[in-house]
């Protein structure tokens, strides 16, 4: 058994993207395999995945096994060839080459992600029957201290105004990695509380399911 807190917990948004690399395949496998040529990829580099699988498209990964023309995405498995069709995952990576912290996080709500259900029944039954659909979307909401001069700010005013999603990176205490590839954006202006802290609301929106990676 294990038992966590969060506090001392880090939250990263990525500042700049290094230029898309082609990846001219990716392997049924686990790790997943890219093909790209020439690539200055190193082992450690958080990318994001283009892909032409639409349940690895836009997902973070880890760079791991770097070869001249090959690289691992860590922790990525793509053996259900029923859901990622062999020779259908080419497209390209993008990697995060700069990070800035999302500092003075007072909190954090997660809305989202329950399991819903198909309801139906036969003639015969007496009960209903459920099945799996899909999920709803994810929604991280982040409550911080308002400071117009924080380095990240403007990164989320950025992304507020251009709709492009960022990679965010949540550092745990005990060494784990979260990734998250989001919409984010950001309240115009601070609450205004008497005797209150001034805070600002950031929100995201997550674009595909999070990597999470252990210490």
């Amino acid at each position: 058994m294990a038992f966590k807190l969060p506090n001392g917990a880090i939250m990263e948004i990525g500042v700049a993207f290094a230029t898309a690399i082609l990846a001219t395949a990716i392997s049924n496998a686990n790790p997943a395999v890219v093909s790209a040529a020439a690539h200055d990829l190193e082992d450690g580099d958080v990318v994001v995945v283009t892909s032409g699988w639409v349940r690895l498209d836009g997902k973070v990964a880890r760079v791991d096994d770097a070869l001249t023309s090959t690289f691992a995405l860590e922790g990525i498995d793509t053996t259900r060839t029923q859901v990622y069709t062999a020779g259908s995952g080419a497209g390209s990576v993008r990697a995060v080459t700069s990070w800035a912290q999302i500092s003075q996080i007072t909190q954090v709500a997660m809305s989202g992600g329950e399991q819903q259900f198909y309801t139906f029944g036969f003639l015969e039954d007496d009960d209903d029957r459920q099945l799996p659909t899909t999920k709803n979307p994810i929604t991280m909401t982040l409550t911080v201290a308002d400071d117009p001069a924080k380095p990240y700010v403007p990164i989320c005013e950025e992304a507020d105004e251009d709709k492009e999603p960022r990679v965010v990176r949540l550092k745990l205490p005990n060494g784990s990695v979260i990734y998250y590839n989001a919409y984010v954006s950001i309240s115009a202006t601070p609450t205004l509380d008497r005797n209150s802290l001034m805070t600002r609301t950031i929100t995201l929106s997550l674009a595909a399911r999070p990597t999470r990676y252990a210490a």
